[in-house]
């Protein structure tokens, strides 16, 4: 490389391909890592899945509930649970709360088909299930695919029962029909959108009837005859169930090279696992470090276990009455106001194949490490917060001391859509929040791609901003 070059790129910015910045010992921890991830989102498809499985890895590593602290001082290991369904983990900090902690937070919802409260029903001599979809869906991705059934329900009494069926080979699995082409005329010439409404994606759930002739639905009859003998639960029981209908794929390398991870739910669990692991590693940081494990991001965030509830309040306001002897609103006000927050939610990939809805100087690519994005939203920035430009430096300048290889990057071309995360209503809180998070290839779809040495920069990136 002449000097000319060489002078000329110490001025210039080009996103490095992360596979290239790393050794042999390197990239065996890589792989290592993504195997404990890929098991982890293969066995936790649920909300309730990822806090009861995140609780014991929690618990394993010392930490303990905040309703054993009767005090907290510097060192102490904390969680919080919000309806099984949302989490908070903390390490106290060498400084003082007030001077702010140190947040990272994400969700653990994905898209879905949820069971409607009624969902059993009989017609032309199949049991189905009835669904109604849950956050940004493609609907006809949906169709024609081997689908597990994950949840609970809960009786009038109280009892829970556990429900996960389709994911073994042993087990059966559920499925959504779709019209055959040779029948499929009028259908092909309506739009992606119109082709499968939601009102058709029923799952089939059975076929052979009972030998009952009194009976008026036979096959019906027969799923509630089941559904009683092996989890003691009745038709009424749905109405008080969370039952999600979830590909029942495992989590598989991708690509000859094995480089690429294809899974369910990489949006958001990715980010989520990746903030799990760096605070269940972390040693003695010097804020306060806290992870967040948020519910209902892609329908709002709205709801009692959403980022717009007030659980987060809740918890700083806990640690702050167990930490300072005399407790006060200031005191929690003050806490949040210097706080400052990684919003661990994932970015679109450039695709090659939809090129023109990418903005290619200002998008992320597979490979190039994690993706910090100054702003999301959609069309003229709406619907979310931007990052200062003091904070960008800061992380900025973090990432490149800790060697974390990083990109940045939009969501797409402007005016072609958008999108939003969680860190709008922590930055309500005055805090300082940035968006950082992988990218993802197929986002939101049923079977998501991402990248190995992306996610370990995810984990890396987390880990150098909870501890400093």
């Amino acid at each position: 490389m002449s000097e000319e070059k060489k002078q000329k790129d110490k001025f210039s910015y080009e996103a490095k391909n992360a596979w290239l910045e790393m050794g042999e010992e390197e990239r065996k921890e890589v792989f290592s890592f993504n195997k404990e991830y890929a098991d982890f989102l293969t066995a936790n498809k649920t909300e309730r899945e990822f806090v009861k499985a995140a609780v014991k890895k929690l618990e394993a590593a010392g930490f303990k509930n905040i309703e054993q602290f009767e005090e907290l001082k510097k060192g102490d290991k904390v969680y919080a649970l919000n309806r099984s369904r949302a989490l908070m983990a903390a390490v106290i900090g060498e400084k003082e709360l007030t001077e702010g902690l140190k947040i990272v937070g994400s969700h653990i919802d994905s898209p879905r088909l949820d069971l409607k409260p009624n969902p059993l029903y009989e017609e032309g001599e199949i049991a189905l299930f009835k669904t109604h979809y849950y956050g940004g869906v493609k609907k006809y991705q949906w169709v024609t695919m081997p689908l597990a059934l994950h949840g609970i329900v809960v009786k009038d009494d109280g009892t829970e029962v556990e429900i996960n069926i389709g994911e073994k080979d042993s087990e059966p699995i559920f499925f959504i029909s779709d019209l055959l082409p040779h029948l499929g005329k009028s259908q092909m010439k309506k739009s992606m959108k119109e082709g499968i409404t939601g009102e058709k994606l029923n799952l089939v759930v059975g076929s052979i009837p009972v030998s009952d002739q009194d009976a008026k639905a036979k096959i019906k009859t027969a799923i509630l005859e089941h559904l009683n003998k092996e989890y003691g639960i009745k038709e009424e029981d749905f109405m008080s169930a969370d039952l999600q209908a979830v590909p029942a794929f495992k989590t598989r390398d991708a690509g000859f090279d094995r480089g690429l991870l294809a899974g369910y739910g990489h949006d958001d669990r990715v980010c989520s696992f990746t903030a799990l692991e760096a605070i269940l590693d972390l040693g003695q940081p010097k804020s306060t470090s806290m992870v967040l494990l948020m519910d209902r991001e892609e329908v709002g965030s709205m709801g009692s276990t959403g980022m717009q509830s007030h659980f987060f309040e809740d918890q700083v306001a806990n640690l702050v009455d167990l930490y300072y002897a005399d407790y006060s609103e200031l005191l929690v006000r003050r806490v949040m106001q210097n706080s400052k927050v990684i919003s661990a939610d994932v970015n679109a990939a450039y695709d090659p194949d939809f090129a023109d809805v990418y903005a290619k100087h200002n998008s992320a690519y597979l490979g190039k490490g994690i993706v910090i994005s100054k702003y999301t939203g959609a069309r003229g920035k709406a619907g979310a917060s931007e990052a200062r430009a003091e904070f960008m430096a800061e992380i900025r300048g973090l990432f490149n001391n800790k060697g974390v290889i990083w990109q940045t990057a939009e969501l797409g071309k402007i005016d072609e859509g958008g999108g939003g995360t969680i860190a709008k209503f922590l930055a309500n809180y005055s805090m300082d929040v940035v968006d950082s998070g992988p990218p993802v290839l197929s986002m939101h779809s049923p079977y998501e791609v991402v990248s190995k040495v992306d996610v370990y920069n995810s984990y890396l990136a987390y880990n150098v901003f909870l501890e400093n």
